[in-house]
């Protein structure tokens, strides 16, 4: 695969009617570097100062470096990504004859067959970042994820079974990883690329095991999630930062960490594009609603934790659209969140009630984005083109699409590939000692302190209602879901303390 220069595609005229929807946003004006927009800071109570300093570099148009770059450099927020890039490469502090240099890809992983649906599930709910108990509670994580997992099984396989068996996201993730590693090489840098999943094989450990191996002197982590949250790359990044201070090679390996990459121009042009393709195979494309539908997090870990998730998404939105609106492409766009799981509240609006409500208003066509996936899975395959599909053609809207995900998508590699570049002149040039090296995987100990700051800020979840109601109500089924939740914690503290009951009838538990 060759790496192409970024070109924007030819323009179409399209045009909204729909004044109702959120309306495409303004271009952004040219502002000066102390006037520039901080995503985090400005939506999140985070006090720390390293996230402040990237503000400058999360325009449209503006190679964003990694935040070690942007806390470093001096150059002036008009740099062009060529002169990053051709700085990066010539620098021989950064690429020497006997420098290994390795990038390592995150991603979430998923069951290849049926019979790995159920492990699969369980290290997703073992999680501490994915299901957060109470510290009281924190011993009954493992038998907790153990229940959740053999009860949501048979379900979680339908899904899997409906799209061929297994989940293509290894698959993918392979190939992205191929093609990075030859684009990488295409501009001269010999990287080798590794792939390091969270849940299923390869594990991140297993990803960890094979740069020791190859004998890697520099490494570039890269998540595959646009998008920062503290339950995605968070979670990544923590079982990384144990994995690190526990092993004598990694603390004295020079690496940084790129956290999201989603206001990079590649990406949004990359994403213009495939929603620019898509809207040309409807019969009027000017009267397609685009619809946006990211995966969904705890509202708790937004207002309460600081997770920047939800204004990382609502920024990355706005500069797709920004690009299509260079294109004369003006459709009506709207952002919802998928997935939800539990009692909580999660970030709204819900995908499926806001295709019901589109539907009431007489919105005939769809256009679905899955904005924070890079690759199809069982989110994108099952839940969208078919349980939301289906919903939306019984709410009214008669005609349906779906972007696909970017997957290896040439301009897509080659604008993570010069990301990685870009990041090389950075890679350990804050780790002098070891102390500092165990202090931070991530730059200047960045993201780190966020995941600090969640933890020693975060409150117990806020109830999701403030009264009691009877009947059949979502704040009764919100109550009965608590309580419910109560009765098989209890249940699982009698028979972790018994031995006995019928989690270990069953041979899910061991006998004591």
């Amino acid at each position: 695969m060759n790496c192409p220069a970024m070109t924007a595609s030819p323009s179409s005229s399209s045009s909204s009617s729909y004044s109702t929807f959120r309306p495409p946003p303004p271009l952004l004006p040219q502002l000066s570097n102390d006037s520039q927009r901080s995503v985090v800071m400005h939506c999140t109570r985070l006090p720390f100062e390293a996230f402040a300093a990237t503000s400058s570099n999360r325009l449209l148009g503006k190679h964003s470096l990694p935040l070690r770059a942007a806390l470093v450099t001096s150059n002036p927020l008009n740099i062009s990504s060529s002169s990053v890039i051709s700085d990066a490469i010539s620098s021989s502090s950064v690429i020497t004859d006997d420098a290994k240099i390795g990038v390592l890809l995150l991603n979430l992983g998923g069951p290849e067959t049926l019979d790995d649906v159920q492990p699969f599930l369980f290290n997703l709910f073992a999680d501490p970042d994915i299901i957060r108990l109470p510290p009281v509670f924190q011993f009954l994580q493992k038998p907790l994820a153990q229940f959740i997992s053999v009860a949501r099984a048979p379900k979680s396989k339908e899904g899997y079974a409906s799209i061929g068996g297994g989940s293509p996201l290894r698959h993918i993730t392979d190939a992205q990883a191929e093609e990075l590693r030859k684009c990488l090489w295409e501009k001269n840098v010999p990287a080798k690329v590794y792939v390091g999943m969270r849940y299923w094989h390869p594990f991140t450990e297993e990803a960890i095991e094979q740069i020791k191996r190859d004998g890697i002197t520099k490494l570039v982590v890269l998540p595959l999630y646009p998008q920062f949250s503290i339950s995605t790359s968070g979670s990544s990044l923590r079982l990384l930062e144990r994995i690190f201070r526990e092993d004598e090679y990694l603390v004295n390996m020079q690496h940084t960490v790129i956290p999201s990459w989603y206001q990079r121009e590649g990406y949004i042009k990359a994403m213009a594009n495939l929603i620019q393709s898509e809207l040309g195979k409807f019969g009027s494309p000017n009267q397609v609603v685009i619809f946006f539908s990211a995966h969904g997090v705890p509202l708790a870990y937004v207002e309460e934790a600081g997770d920047p998730y939800k204004a990382e998404m609502e920024e990355c939105v706005d500069l797709i659209m920004e690009e299509l609106d260079k294109r004369k492409i003006t459709n009506a766009y709207t952002l919802a969140y998928q997935s939800r799981v539990g009692p909580v509240e999660w970030l709204k609006p819900y995908t499926e009630e806001a295709i019901t409500e589109l539907g009431k208003k007489g919105v005939e066509n769809l256009l679905a984005v899955p904005i924070s996936f890079v690759s199809e899975h069982i989110e994108t395959l099952e839940e969208i083109d078919v349980e939301y599909k289906e919903l939306a053609l019984k709410s009214g809207i008669k005609n349906w699409g779906r972007v696909p995900a970017l997957g290896t998508e040439p301009m897509f590699i080659s604008d993570l590939a010069d990301a990685v570049v870009e990041s090389l002149p950075y890679v350990g040039a804050m780790a002098v000692s070891n102390l500092e090296a165990r202090q931070s995987l991530v730059p200047l100990g960045s993201v780190e302190e966020l995941l600090a700051t969640y933890d020693s800020q975060r409150r117990e979840l806020p109830a999701p209602v403030t009264m009691w109601e009877w009947g059949w109500t979502k704040s009764a089924e919100t109550w009965n879901g608590r309580a419910a939740m109560l009765a098989v914690l209890a249940l699982l503290v009698l028979e972790v303390t018994t031995g006995k009951g019928f989690l270990h009838q069953w041979g899910i538990l061991p006998s004591l």
